[in-house]
């Protein structure tokens, strides 16, 4: 399972041409900084069409940098991001809402808003004043919140639920919107374990059933590798591997990207690389 020169592709393959460069999304030698300090500089990244992307790497290694400036919440200081043969910078607003959705970390619900209310602003980059609530906004709502399991808490305000619920409930928000690319900056923080397996499981069931290109920015690298049909792993702004978990993963990636001694096995569910760290050295 170690990375291999298909799976793990190097900046000059890229500018050379020999690497795919197909896909709705990528950025092209982006340097991303707030204020005076640089975050990543001249960096490229491809995703997959259709993928399940997931970004991982240590604290502060620039994962949730990249997908705000995919997600155009970010402006690069050179370089770009280009969607769909454009650049996002150019688009308007409404219609980079129509083709890339984005799930912020830790969302906050006005106060005393339901989930059906909540829901339903998903809607808003389809309206305008020409084309207002539609049968098929309606129809967009009722089968997201059918998808993500919060239809029967339609009439309950968002602050009353469980950390799980509200993250079903901006989930479906999302899904709402109707955009082929949605991005999830670490979806599962401040859930429990079992939350955290629900709402992935429900990310990868949509991603198939709906053949959505998802990325994600995740922390735990045993569900990226467990959900995950593409990973990037970066350190310190640079991407150090990509390609499928399978093929890239091992114990030596996870100590170059993670500092982490451990062995890396096959996850006995579903067969992916699994990582153990390194019993501690004792006296």
């Amino acid at each position: 399972m170690g990375p291999g020169r298909s799976a793990v592709r190097s900046r000059d393959d890229r500018r050379n041409g020999t690497a795919d460069v197909g896909g709705r999304l990528r950025a092209d030698g982006v340097t991303l900084a707030y204020d005076a300090r640089t975050v990543s500089r001249d960096l490229d990244v491809r995703i997959p069409d259709g993928s399940f992307t997931v970004i991982v790497g240590p604290n502060a290694c620039g994962k949730s940098t990249l997908l705000r400036a995919l997600a155009r919440m970010l402006r690069p200081q050179a370089g770009q991001v280009v969607l769909d043969g454009q650049a996002i910078g150019s688009l308007p607003s409404k219609e980079v809402a129509r083709r890339l959705g984005l799930l912020p970390q830790s969302p906050i619900a006005p106060d005393g808003i339901t989930v059906a209310d909540l829901v339903s602003r998903g809607r808003y980059p389809h309206q305008s004043l020409l084309r207002q609530w539609s049968r098929d906004d309606e129809r967009a709502v009722e089968l997201a919140m059918r998808s993500t399991g919060v239809d029967e808490l339609a009439e309950r305000a968002v602050d009353e639920l469980s950390g799980g619920q509200r993250q079903r409930v901006w989930l479906a928000m999302a899904l709402a919107q109707e955009t082929p690319i949605l991005l999830l900056d670490e979806p599962t923080t401040f859930l429990d374990i079992t939350h955290q397996i629900e709402v992935l499981d429900l990310c990868a069931t949509l991603h198939e059933q709906q053949g959505a290109t998802m990325v994600a920015v995740l922390h735990d690298l045993n569900h990226a590798c467990r959900y995950a049909t593409h990973l990037i792993a970066m350190r310190e702004g640079e991407i150090v591997a990509e390609g499928p978990p399978g093929e890239i993963v091992d114990a030596e990636l996870v100590e170059r990207v993670f500092g982490l001694r451990c062995r890396v096995i096959p996850d006995p569910e579903t067969g992916m690389p699994l990582v153990v760290p390194a019993a501690r050295i004792r006296d």
